[in-house]
């Protein structure tokens, strides 16, 4: 399909909109952000979504239909976006007009005509229980940075942490005497997720012992940290996870989210429902204070201990 220069998507940095169009997208903004509690990043991808699709092709609000959208989204297909992405847009203008709706009923635009983007299912990398088990078991303990890394490893796939979650852990986190550790996940939420005993050991002789040896002159309560007594980064991370798995003799490539989809995929091939994994791992379709409300907290906790591979 080609395009004319009026109608391509556009790539540019920022669009020039009327002062109207900026007060309704300052509005949606200020809607999902505050009311929705939605995380800064994704607020900022939203926002660009709508600026880009007003941009493409400018109308007074009130005159554009589903066709327009249609033909954007088909447009930023054609010209190579992959379909996640394309979903994501169609998502963020839905409910950008479903917002303008909502507060102006003659600003309805009918979102059932938009076809919706096809998604290709992709199933995500995670090593079967006994690559895993084999691996953590293998990493070697002779150095303090080894010590560091298999704590900081066995922890990761005990939990299913994102990365971020890792690496932004204090010592305030631990709650050994609970055998759980406070989680700050994406948008701000905050979550309790198990270790199991085996990782608390592991735990308690990295804080008595290694992190010790890895402070330097400055105090911090980061809890993993270099070898300069900084806190570790997530490129430092991704050095040594691949070097882990180099000298392991792993074959397929292993990132941190291989650990969270291990974690997941295990709990529930183990028997695990649905909904206590997405608990732990933090995926919220409703509020976090929605999903405590239905999930007993001492429940979750039986539950891990019963059936994660470590325990």
């Amino acid at each position: 399909m080609s395009t004319s220069p009026r109608n391509r998507p556009t790539t540019k940095p920022e669009i020039e909109l009327s002062p109207s169009l900026i007060s309704l997208l300052n509005g949606f903004v200020y809607y999902i952000r505050v009311e929705k509690g939605m995380a800064a990043n994704s607020v900022e991808s939203y926002r660009r979504d709508i600026i880009d699709f007003l941009g493409w092709k400018t109308l007074p609000i009130k005159q554009y239909q589903a066709r327009h959208v249609g033909r954007y989204l088909a447009e930023l297909l054609d010209a190579g976006l992959v379909n996640t992405s394309v979903a994501r847009k169609r998502v963020a203008l839905k409910q950008f007009f479903g917002f303008l709706a909502d507060n102006d009923p003659s600003l309805n635009l009918d979102f059932d005509q938009v076809p919706k983007i096809k998604l290709s299912q992709h199933l995500p990398d995670f090593l079967d229980v006994e690559t895993m088990l084999a691996f953590l078991d293998g990493l070697p303990q002779d150095s303090v940075l080894q010590r560091r890394n298999k704590a900081m490893l066995e922890l990761l796939y005990c939990t299913g942490l994102r990365i971020s979650e890792l690496l932004g852990l204090t010592t305030h986190d631990l709650n050994f005497p609970e055998s759980v550790i406070l989680v700050r996940g994406k948008g701000s939420k905050q979550r309790f997720v198990p270790f199991v005993e085996s990782v608390s050991q592991i735990l308690q002789n990295y804080l008595a012992q290694t992190r010790p040896a890895l402070m330097k002159s400055a105090p911090s309560d980061v809890l993993f940290l270099n070898n300069r007594g900084a806190k570790l980064t997530r490129m430092g991370f991704w050095k040594i996870l691949r070097q882990a798995a180099l000298e392991a003799g792993i074959k397929q490539e292993i990132t941190p989210h291989t650990f969270r989809h291990s974690f997941a995929t295990h709990l529930l091939e183990g028997g695990v429902n649905l909904r206590i994994v997405q608990v732990l791992l933090g995926h919220s379709s409703l509020n976090t204070t929605q999903i405590y409300t239905h999930v007993d907290t001492r429940y979750l906790l039986e539950t891990h201990r019963m059936y994660h591979p470590r325990a």
